[in-house]
């Protein structure tokens, strides 16, 4: 039986392995996923399980998406342009880092029927799957990305991958059409961004990473002007499918009998 892991910390929330474990399942593999909460000193060995083969791939989350890239030997174009690895597998001896959040992201937005392209995007935070959506809004022609970080230092590390990005000071707020919470404020309901999100005024699209809470203070803040909400549940759908598909060569299926065994976990929709 091949195992796999989804490494990160925090990692509690993760639902990773209820939707990997499903998939498994339903294509009758002979497999099973787990979550483990990781630290730095953890990372060598973790490797090289995948290459001794008792692990047989990893799924990686924050804080871990760069810090992985130094014990793998190869990277998909993806991850070398993003500088960001969620996905690891074996293949021919050689460790290769992917990045599926990249994909996971378009096609969270085309799922929407929301056309980016010319638009305005302010991104609140600097973490692992920054450069992902950074790349992805690129790749779909926004007219200009703002992005804003609690740690500045973080903000402007990402400017040197991402010349195009406008640096701002925690709690500005531009004019903008689309706004996404990419930090881990909302993880925990005592989380507190000190944003003043009601300047925002409407017709905007307020994004939230988060899939786990549903109902977080950003969310809430972008419903009370009735603005379009969506939250990081397709992104996180659709990444793992195609980190799935890497593993196993099976793409799995999306549809309303995963959505219900989902919420069987007190996912709240």
């Amino acid at each position: 039986m091949k195992k796999f892991l989804v490494i990160g910390n925090p990692i509690e929330h993760s639902l990773s392995p209820k939707l990997h474990n499903y998939w498994i399942k339903e294509n009758n593999l002979d497999a099973i996923y787990a979550k483990l909460e990781t630290y730095d000193n953890d990372l060598p060995e973790l490797c090289k399980s995948i290459k001794k083969g008792d692990l047989g791939g990893l799924n990686v989350t924050v804080p871990f998406k760069k810090s992985i890239i130094p014990h793998l030997d190869i990277l998909s174009s993806n991850a070398l342009r993003t500088q960001s690895v969620n996905t690891i597998s074996l293949n021919k001896g050689h460790l290769i880092g992917d990045n599926t959040d990249i994909n996971g992201f378009e096609l969270s937005i085309r799922k929407l029927n929301y056309d980016v392209s010319d638009k305005t995007v302010l991104i609140l935070g600097a973490g692992g799957v920054v450069p992902s959506i950074i790349f992805s809004l690129l790749r779909m022609k926004v007219s200009k990305i703002f992005l804003s970080n609690r740690t500045k230092k973080k903000a402007e590390n990402l400017k040197n991958l991402f010349n195009e990005i406008n640096i701002l000071e925690w709690g500005d707020l531009p004019k903008f059409d689309m706004i996404i919470n990419a930090t881990t404020l909302g993880l925990n309901k005592a989380d507190k961004f000190g944003i003043d999100f009601s300047q925002a005024g409407q017709n905007k699209l307020f994004y939230d990473v988060i899939y786990a809470p549903f109902q977080t203070e950003f969310s809430e803040a972008g419903n009370a002007k009735g603005n379009l909400i969506e939250n990081g549940l397709n992104m996180f759908l659709f990444q793992g499918q195609q980190a799935f598909n890497i593993w196993h060569n099976v793409e799995p299926e999306i549809n309303k009998e995963l959505i219900e065994f989902l919420k069987k976990w007190k996912y709240e929709f």
